[in-house]
């Protein structure tokens, strides 16, 4: 039966989950090795016993904040909020809260988050989604002890995990190209994308590549988009405007690919009959449209990350304290791509 409030203590919490006072302190305060079983009946005893931790008093006894600091680029992007979804969720069942810190605004709201905010002891640790974090911001973490994890590419110092942007782009080319398509369009990124590590040069260099292999030109990276359905739009439209209309569009986002497909349809134009489309994410919008896409899982991107930064901040495992970690990606083949038409 729960008790009131403040009436459990630690000690109770201990004999109901049959363990020490001091592994019931290192579950709550989120510090040193607890073996996974332990910390489930810790956790299980709390909710029984209705024991609720002084946040306060924890953070004065402990050091820690039981907080995590996630810094985005930008927040209305699906691939960003995917990310913080899934490691808010991650954090949530290891018991951290979350501070997000969303960039856009321009410099001087980076150089705040990183001179200021994230210096005020109110995060134990911090995730960089994107962000090709300078050196002196990697030494302005490091000089409070705060961990850091990046995500989207390498940072000096730091453990990060990123996808392989060339051979995604290569992988995608390259399904075009077997299908029997020979003229094949890049739909990229815009310059000023809010990306840090060159995704949309890289996508490019990949689809070029891949062209290239397959003794075919690759079209100019001068069809480019903001990763949005409606830059996707737009720019499906200057293309069938144009006149010169491929058999194929590899888009570097599926965002801009399903915009890209409206375009199509709106010139008159079939899928996947007179022209097949693939994408990159595999947004939640790819299988409703029947987008052939290169799965990439941006949710599960951010569990990793929040996975390996708690285990940075309880000392476990041999968590590596820098390099780079590449994350899985897959073809999945649906109905917008086909052989052209003869």
């Amino acid at each position: 039966m729960a008790g009131r409030p403040g009436s459990v203590t630690i000690a109770d919490v201990a004999r109901e989950a049959g363990v020490s006072t001091a592994t019931v302190s290192r579950v709550l305060n989120g510090t040193g090795t607890v073996s996974p079983a332990a910390r489930d009946r810790v956790l299980a005893a709390t909710t029984t016993l209705g024991y609720v931790t002084s946040s306060a008093a924890a953070s004065l006894a402990s050091g820690r904040t039981r907080n995590v600091g996630i810094v985005v680029p930008v927040l209305n992007r699906w691939f960003f909020s995917s990310v913080v979804e899934g490691a808010q969720a991650e954090l949530a069942e290891t018991g951290y809260d979350v501070t997000l810190y969303n960039l856009r605004g321009g410099h001087g709201i980076r150089q705040r988050v990183f001179s200021d905010f994230l210096r005020r002891q109110r995060v134990d640790g911090v995730i960089a989604v994107s962000l090709r974090l300078d050196e002196a911001e990697v030494a302005s973490l490091k000089a409070v002890g705060k961990p850091v994890v990046g995500l989207g590419g390498a940072i000096d110092g730091v453990p990060a995990y990123e996808v392989d942007d060339l051979e995604i782009a290569r992988l995608a080319t390259d399904a075009l190209v077997s299908l029997g398509h020979r003229r094949v369009v890049h739909l990229g990124s815009e310059p000023d994308s809010p990306d840090g590590f060159r995704l949309g040069e890289h996508r490019y260099e990949g689809y070029a590549a891949a062209m290239r292999a397959h003794g075919l030109e690759p079209a100019p990276n001068d069809l480019t988009a903001d990763f949005t359905v409606a830059g996707g739009l737009a720019a499906g439209r200057r293309l069938f405007a144009s006149g010169d209309r491929p058999t194929a569009v590899f888009a570097a986002s599926d965002e801009m690919a399903v915009g890209l497909m409206l375009a199509a349809r709106e010139a008159g134009l079939s899928i996947p009959e007179d022209l097949s489309v693939v994408g990159i994410d595999d947004h939640e919008l790819a299988e409703t449209m029947g987008l052939t896409t290169i799965a990439q899982r941006p949710d599960e991107q951010g569990r990793r990350a929040a996975a390996h930064l708690v285990a940075l901040l309880r000392g476990e495992g041999e968590a590596p304290e820098s390099g780079v970690t590449a994350l899985p990606y897959a073809l999945v083949e649906r109905t917008s791509t086909a052989p052209p038409q003869r």
